[in-house]
This record gives C-alpha cells, sequence and structure tokens, in this order.
C-alpha cells in the first residue's frame, strides 16, 4: 500500500472521532511488511483526558500488539500534524516515519509552529506532510464550522463550545 491508502484509513478514523464530537484526528502505524499494528482517534472529551489523542492511542495500541515499547519498524499516519505531546511520544517510541496531512500552525511540533522531531542531538525521524492534505484540512474545517453553528454534538447529544 501507499501511502494515501493509509492516510484515507486514517482519515476514516478522523470521521468517525468527528461523529461523536471530538475534533476529527485519526492515526495508523503500519509495519513495514504492512500490516496495521496501531490505530487511534481523538476521544478527548469521551475520555475526559487531555492525553486521549489520536497518535496516542496508536502508539499504546501498537506497542502491545508488537510487544515492546520500540517501533522501529513502523510508520505513522495521522491526519492532523503532531503537537508537541505527541511528537515527544513519537520520539519516545523510536517510530523512523511520520506522514501527515494537514499541517497545524497553532500547535504542530513537525515544522509548523515548531519542529520537535529534528531537534539536535536526539533521535529523528523521517516527516512527510501534506499527504491528502486538503481531505484531512476540509474535515477539520468542516468540523469547526458545524461547531461554530451549534452543529456538533457530542456522543450524549450535547452542543460542544470548548476545543
Amino acid at each position: 500500500m501507499e501511502h494515501e491508502a493509509y492516510m484515507r484509513m486514517a482519515l476514516a478514523l478522523a470521521r468517525e472521532a468527528a461523529g461523536e464530537g471530538e475534533v476529527p484526528v485519526g492515526c495508523v502505524i503500519v509495519t513495514d511488511d504492512g500490516r496495521v499494528a496501531g490505530q487511534g482517534r481523538n476521544r478527548r472529551e469521551h475520555g475526559k483526558s487531555a492525553l486521549a489523542h489520536a497518535e496516542l492511542e496508536a502508539i499504546a495500541e501498537a506497542c502491545r500488539c508488537l510487544g515492546g515499547w520500540r517501533l522501529w519498524q513502523c510508520t505513522l499516519y495521522v491526519t492532523l500534524e503532531p503537537c508537541p505531546m505527541c511528537a515527544g511520544a513519537i520520539l519516545n517510541a523510536h517510530i523512523p516515519r511520520v506522514v501527515y496531512g494537514a499541517s497545524d500552525p497553532k500547535a504542530g511540533a513537525a515544522g509548523s509552529l515548531i519542529d520537535l522531531l529534528h531537534l539536535p542531538g536526539c533521535f529523528q525521524p523521517e516527516v512527510s506532510g501534506g499527504i491528502m492534505e486538503e481531505e484531512c484540512a476540509q474535515e477539520l474545517k468542516s468540523f469547526f464550522r458545524k461547531l461554530r453553528t451549534g452543529q456538533a454534538q457530542t456522543a450524549k447529544g450535547e452542543i460542544k463550545h470548548d476545543i
């Protein structure tokens, strides 16, 4: 499979998140032989946790699936550029390749705001951004447009106001 096929999987997870009133971010982690080892989506509202980011869910699942914390044989695909917290998790898991869709000028830690994935003297993954960027960005724009007009709801039917 190529980058777009895995990004489509991540986009499907992002759409699931949006359907539950979560900011639409999805992530899949794929081994070098093409097996999906982990997947995640944003669940901060549902889990009432600042830690429930798509990348962290996917990394945790991949670690369980592969039986270790070093994911040196994997590529992480995510619909939105990783934030500083997720960039730290990527570095700690030694994920050698990161592929993201939309840039995040407000919190992106892969070059948009800050580049934590290429600090001198640290593990430095290969990073590719802008894969299916328009589709990924459109999912976010649509979600926030609905939020502003009061159409985005949580799984319990509550209108979301603070994202």
